[in-house]
């Protein structure tokens, strides 16, 4: 640290060092980012919303009968005494639901991230 304390006062009491507080220009600056627009190539469009679509609905698909075996897990386990075979179907359950939520929000988030390159 006082190394650094060292060359910062070195720097500061040279007297060849001029440090500008003002701009030396005065006036207006322009603006040195460039308008860009980003948009998808037009041969890219259709086949990349089918597969994103597609991929969202087949997943939503599977959670939603992960939850359904799930449920037939906990009645077939409650009814026959089989406490394990109930207890794996409620895991299932909870894991289908996060599952579907995950997929559902992934998907929006694509589909919004997707659209706004589109214009």
């Amino acid at each position: 640290m006082s190394q650094t304390l060292h060359v910062l006062t070195a720097i500061m009491g040279d007297p060849h060092v001029h440090i500008l507080a003002d701009n030396p220009t005065p006036g207006p600056v322009e603006n040195p980012v460039p308008d860009f627009k980003p948009t998808l190539p037009d041969s890219v469009k259709s086949p990349t919303q089918t597969i994103l679509g597609w991929t969202a609905g087949a997943g939503l698909a599977l959670a939603v009968l992960g939850g359904l075996v799930g449920w037939a897990l906990v009645g077939i386990g409650s009814s026959t005494e089989r406490a394990a075979l109930a207890a794996r179907g409620k895991q299932a359950v909870v894991a289908s639901l996060f599952a579907g939520v995950g997929i559902g929000v992934t998907a929006g988030l694509i589909f919004a991230a997707y659209k706004m390159t589109q214009g």
